[in-house]
């Protein structure tokens, strides 16, 4: 395939789990079982990655264990903060961007430990900034679970903090100058004295600016006040989407929101998960991908069905159809549930519908190389993704795949680049360094 660009660059992120996406991973040979709570799988995720020169590793959070476990280890472990701090120390180019809730934290408190990872990485931090449902999460921090309404008014609140926080410092306030005796010039650095539905904080940040400004701002999700959330504040998305078609329509909606909002249209960077299996072959890669399905725990994929399709895991039989009675609720569900429902409703059964929707609502690659490739080059040069998430099958030897196999075939089409260019998240991702000395204070414009 050839490659018509006008200019755009492909931008690939890894967002790496436990021992990989797919629920038999754990138990693929060579992989850890234990991946989800070490650090050095993580470190060596890291390494790999920037030897790729990709752009940033994406770790996700869910704070508390929001699933059984006995067939399926959990997803995310480690605090993500302190995981990326340690691969800062590891590396010198890649990004570095992690989860943290809106929902069960503060404003001030986020501010500063991102900040930190910022000056830290020198520049190559970001932060997705998500809401967080569920009774076994908000159970560990409230005795009712906040509606959907109140997360999200909450989120919009505590993210412009944020960004009042990180800007609470002129790029010049820190002058250390040993000879006149000036640390720093008061003047500029000032109090954001913010007062709100949910939030009180006066500031300042307690943390000068890193070399790109402040964190770059993700949003993930697939909901519609996610895309408002997108297209009012953020700078890169993490969504699922399953096809060309669904993947142009949300990013429209996000652009024309960000477009009413006063941003240019393209400030947002546009970036689904892709599931992927690497084979030296299109059977090898077959052959792998049947391999993991007869590794997985049924009872962990069923209670995942389950969740998607927001149904009660115990009226589902692993060899049946859905129940008929509860098929009529499936019209309802939407976003990277619905080819899930799609199936459901045509009357297929419960495995069958786990085995094909095996990424989760994800694009899912599996092939060889110049396969994989093909797939992201049709989605790139179709203008409806900026890049891709990266979620490999198995993550110690499915992202080295990627990276040793996949990332030169579009090194050759001129697709994506040999070698860094810059040194920030920012400059990675073509963002500019934010102007915090002439913006208005976002918080007080809610």
């Amino acid at each position: 395939m050839s490659s018509d660009l006008g200019g755009r660059e492909l931008h690939l992120s890894v967002h790496p789990v436990a021992a990989g996406h797919h629920p038999g991973a754990w138990r693929w040979p060579g992989a850890d079982p234990l991946a989800f709570s070490r650090i050095e799988g993580y470190l060596e995720v890291a390494q790999v990655a920037e030897r790729g020169r990709l752009d940033s590793i994406f770790l996700a959070d869910v704070p508390g264990l929001h699933a059984d476990i006995d067939d399926y280890p959990q997803l995310n472990g480690l605090e993500p903060t302190l995981i990326l701090t340690a691969m800062a120390v590891v590396t010198e180019r890649i990004g570095l961007v992690g989860t943290a809730s809106t929902t069960f934290n503060e404003p001030f408190n986020i501010a500063r430990r991102f900040r930190a990872l910022d000056l830290i990485s020198h520049g190559r931090a970001g932060w997705n900034a998500v809401t967080t449902s569920g009774p076994r999460v908000a159970g560990n921090f409230v005795a009712n679970e906040p509606s959907s309404r109140a997360r999200y008014a909450k989120a919009k609140e505590f993210v412009a903090i944020v960004l009042d926080l990180w800007r609470s410092w002129a790029p010049d306030a820190l002058a250390a100058d040993v000879a006149s005796g000036l640390y720093a010039d008061m003047s500029r650095i000032r109090p954001i004295d913010h007062h709100g539905e949910f939030f009180s904080v006066r500031g300042p940040l307690s943390l000068p600016p890193s070399e790109q400004g402040y964190p770059v701002l993700y949003h993930a999700g697939v909901s519609d006040d996610v895309r408002t959330l997108t297209a009012r504040t953020g700078e890169a998305m993490f969504t699922a989407v399953v096809d060309i078609d669904t993947a142009r329509a949300e990013l429209d909606v996000v652009r024309s929101r960000a477009v009413a909002f006063g941003r240019p249209a393209d400030a947002v960077r546009f970036l689904p998960g892709l599931v992927t299996s690497v084979g030296g072959t299109e059977r090898e890669a077959l052959e792998r991908r049947q391999a993991l399905d007869e590794l997985s725990g049924t009872r962990g994929a069923v209670r995942g069905l389950a969740a998607q399709l927001a149904l009660n895991p115990d009226d589902l039989e692993l060899d049946r159809p859905v129940p008929p009675a509860l098929r009529g609720r499936l019209h309802a569900v939407h976003g990277h549930a619905r080819p899930a429902a799609r199936r459901a409703l045509e009357g297929q059964t419960v495995r069958d519908i786990i085995r094909r929707g095996g990424g989760g609502g994800h694009i899912v690659a599996v092939g060889d190389p110049e396969q994989v490739a093909d797939l992201i080059q049709t989605w790139f040069t179709a203008g409806v993704v900026d890049g891709f998430t990266l979620m490999p099958d198995v993550t110690f030897d499915g992202l080295p795949a990627f990276v040793d196999h996949v990332v030169p075939v579009l090194r050759r089409r001129g697709l994506f680049r040999s070698e860094y260019r810059g040194r920030t998240l920012r400059e990675h991702y073509g963002l500019p360094i934010p102007d915090v000395a002439t913006r208005r204070p976002l918080a007080k414009a809610l």
